[in-house]
């Protein structure tokens, strides 16, 4: 993450802590999983075409189907880390299911037996699809913004409306957390709002159930925020990636139309955060002061952050208005901060590639379904449209909400969409009393923020409990509440715009 972001040091601390003998993976399990994985994809690699149940079944196509689920146990096992897992599928698509393809796995087959081969051009794509060019963009606008300090001006004048009254603090913290996480990294903004958070903690009596409350706000804001943009996590640009594919649903959603759904759902939510922790960690002392250190002078290069950060979040907002795709803005703040020297060489290493090479591999996996044509296969041979639009819709929403609280959210997504997208597509007239397929794959983004029970379950979660105020059965039960909560509210305010045209 981010170097240069005030509270690093709490996140390089969690990753120590990861390093330390009791938290490590021992070398033989991590070799049974592989081996494990790697074997059972093997076998479905190696059966007869037959075995499936899918009449027609091709060569290319039943490879993919071996791909697939060696990626998904991958990333459900971690044998390697879930970036890796990505990378290693696109390579492995390239070589056996493209048409550029090793001579081994090509020549010596029929049209008809081995099926369409996907343009590797296609496949290399997948790290430069558009969406990896706005996470980018947000990456860099965030890098920007914390060399000059914005992050911090930003942060004392959000907070200062809240006045010092304790409850009022509170819903500062989550408030100005979530606004932050919608474009900065969640990981990021929880390691910056922890380290503002310190010097109010030390006011606060330690026998006060306060204090829980507030080391709590700030992965409830993290993780709830990024479900305002659609940059503020990946599963949401994933979702989004499906839903406006030009081949697939073509159902052209903006940054703004994203916004104006998510972002005051957001909110909503984030309130509703606010008053379960006012009831469930009541606050002894009714005054604290705030206090946020941290001041850089202002230069010409601050002056052009602070333009271009407005200039982009607007252009972001009224993409509809202005013609200018969301994808394509997003590329403003790393052409105007790379011309006048604001980001370096050395800015460009704190680009967190490992999420971006994550979201491509998930990219590659939907690609495959369709240019192999096993989407339209899967579509004919499993009857989708018999099955009750009620278990699609939340069925998908509670599997994704289980998973993510135990593995990264975006493998989630990246496992989960492509093949909902498959099944929406199918399911069409099913899905319409209930919205469509929209409210199926932006349900599955939402459920996926809303996923933090754990400790593991992110890494906000991860540097709050790292505080050592918060026991993990306090996480627990606040998470819980406000998973049912947020897929309960989320859900009907989705099925309710699907229904009217809005999504």
């Amino acid at each position: 993450m981010f170097k240069s972001f005030h509270g690093y040091s709490l996140l390089a601390k969690y990753h120590d802590r990861k390093k330390l003998p009791e938290h490590q993976k021992s070398v033989l399990s991590k070799t049974i999983k592989i081996l494990s994985v790697t074997l059972v994809s093997l076998i479905i690699w190696c059966l007869p075409s037959t075995a499936f149940g899918i009449p027609d079944l091709t060569l290319t196509e039943q490879r993919t189907i071996a791909i697939f689920l060696f990626a998904s146990l991958m990333w459900l096992t971690e044998g390697i880390p879930s970036w890796a897992t990505s990378t290693l599928t696109i390579v492995i698509l390239l070589y056996t299911c493209s048409d550029s393809s090793l001579f081994c796995f090509v020549q010596g087959y029929d049209e008809a037996t081995l099926g369409t081969l996907i343009s590797y051009k296609k496949l290399m794509g997948c790290y430069a699809d558009p969406i990896i060019m706005l996470f980018i963009g947000g990456f860099i606008l965030a890098i920007a913004a914390t060399k000059v300090g914005l992050d911090v001006k930003l942060a004392k004048v959000m907070l200062k409306p809240f006045g010092s009254r304790s409850e009022n603090v509170l819903l500062g913290f989550l408030l100005v957390t979530g606004i932050f996480s919608m474009f900065l990294s969640n990981t990021a903004t929880a390691a910056m709002m922890l380290t503002f958070l310190t010097p109010v903690l030390k006011q606060l009596p330690d026998s006060g159930k306060g204090r829980i409350g507030l080391a709590l706000a700030i992965p409830i804001g993290a993780n709830i925020g990024g479900i305002g943009t659609p940059i503020g996590t990946p599963p949401n640009a994933i979702a989004l990636k499906a839903l406006n594919d030009v081949e697939g649903l073509n159902l052209g959603i903006g940054f703004g139309e994203w916004m104006m759904v998510m972002f005051p759902l957001a909110i909503f939510l984030l309130f509703v955060g606010w008053f379960l922790l006012k009831f469930l960690f009541p606050f002894t002392q009714k005054t604290v002061e705030l206090k946020i250190e941290g001041e850089q002078k202002e230069t010409w290069q601050s002056y052009v952050v602070y333009v271009t950060f407005v200039l982009t979040i607007l252009l972001w907002v009224l993409d509809k208005v202005t013609g200018v795709n969301s994808n394509v803005v997003g590329l403003l703040p790393v052409g105007v901060f790379c011309a006048c020297g604001i980001i370096t060489r050395r800015d460009l290493e704190e680009i967190n590639w490992s999420v971006l090479w994550m979201v491509a591999g998930g990219f590659a996996l939907g690609l495959a379904l369709q240019e192999t044509h096993l989407a339209a296969h899967l579509i004919e041979t499993i009857p989708f449209a018999s099955w009750p639009a009620i278990l699609m819709l939340i069925g998908s929403g509670i599997l994704c909400y289980a998973l993510s609280n135990f593995i990264s959210n975006t493998a989630t997504a990246a496992l989960l969409i492509p093949i909902l997208t498959v099944i929406g597509t199918a399911s069409t007239e099913t899905l319409a009393p209930l919205g469509g397929v929209s409210p199926l794959l932006i349900g599955v983004a939402l459920s996926a923020s809303l996923a933090m029970v754990l400790p593991i379950s992110t890494p906000p979660n991860a540097l709050a409990h790292a505080t050592g105020m918060i026991e993990q059965k306090q996480m627990m039960k606040v998470g819980l509440i406000m998973g049912g909560i947020g897929m309960t509210v989320g859900y009907l305010v989705l099925i309710f715009l699907g229904k009217a045209g809005l999504i």
